[in-house]
């Protein structure tokens, strides 16, 4: 049961202590402006194309990224768009360097709104036969441990305000099974679990946890067109073509970092033109 006597009134659950603050202004519930976004992995690639996406929305975006030449270009496109932006060089390996990121965000903006946990260490492919504990320790450690750790750094400040949005990234991969991406695919579907965890036991802090399962162009250009991998997915594609990082995935990057995704948690938005239909 709801309490509350207008739109622009706090409405509270009669039966939970969680006050609700309706909105009154549609436009301004899907704005990121003012929003303070943390993208791990944003140098290039679907990161970039997000953190650009973000600060052309007029949010304040936190560059994450472990190597120095692709940090320092991210920012220099950010702050040519006029974005308040922040770089940080992060190993997402590394637990302290993740606390220090986040506490470095807090420092420069005072607050932390969303965190996007798009980086990921990467290993090329192995059949499920040949896959090794190496492979298997960096897909954990950079996805699976990387993800949790960011998680829980953001979490005080979020449940301290009462509103946080984390978008992790899974993988249509780990869903499917698909051939040669064991190691990877089992790091993504725990990043899932984590996902879904989280987005129980944080709903009542106002944290909305979900991931995206991208199909996008990449870094790796032309050379990432050759594989048998991209063959199968442009066939079994409607769009017969690969997601654009910025004007594909960001737009739902946007959305799940706004106010208008406050009734979705815990779910895997499959952003691939269509390629795999699970609902």
């Amino acid at each position: 049961m709801l309490g509350g006597t207008a739109l622009n009134e706090t409405w509270t659950y009669i039966d939970g202590d969680y006050p609700l603050a309706m909105p009154t202004d549609a436009g301004a519930m899907h704005s990121v402006a003012g929003k303070v976004v943390i993208v791990t992995g944003s140098g290039r690639g679907i990161g970039l194309g997000m953190a650009l996406h973000l600060a052309k929305g007029g949010a304040k975006v936190v560059v994450a990224e472990w190597k120095q030449d692709l940090l320092a270009s991210a920012v220099a496109q950010l702050e040519a768009l006029g974005a308040d932006c922040l770089g940080v060089a992060v190993n997402i390996m590394e637990r302290d360097q993740i606390d220090a990121m986040v506490t470095a965000t807090i420092e420069r903006f005072g607050r932390v709104d969303g965190l996007i946990n798009n980086a990921q260490t990467f290993r090329p492919l192995a059949e499920i036969k040949s896959v090794t504990e190496s492979d298997i320790d960096v897909f954990i450690q950079s996805g699976v441990k990387g993800t949790l750790w960011a998680m829980q750094a953001v979490y005080p400040h979020m449940a301290e305000q009462k509103w946080g949005r984390i978008i992790n990234f899974a993988s249509s991969m780990g869903i499917t099974g698909g051939a040669g991406f064991a190691a990877y695919g089992a790091s993504k579907e725990a990043i899932r679990a984590l996902t879904r965890t989280a987005a129980r036991e944080w709903a009542m802090d106002g944290i909305v946890v979900n991931a995206i399962a991208p199909a996008a162009a990449t870094h790796k250009g032309d050379s990432a067109k050759q594989s048998e991998g991209y063959r199968q997915f442009i066939e079994n594609c409607p769009m017969r073509r690969q997601g654009d990082p910025e004007w594909d995935i960001g737009p739902l990057a946007w959305f799940l970092c706004s106010d208008a995704s406050r009734y979705l948690t815990g779910h895997t938005f499959m952003a691939d033109g269509g390629a795999f239909m699970w609902a």
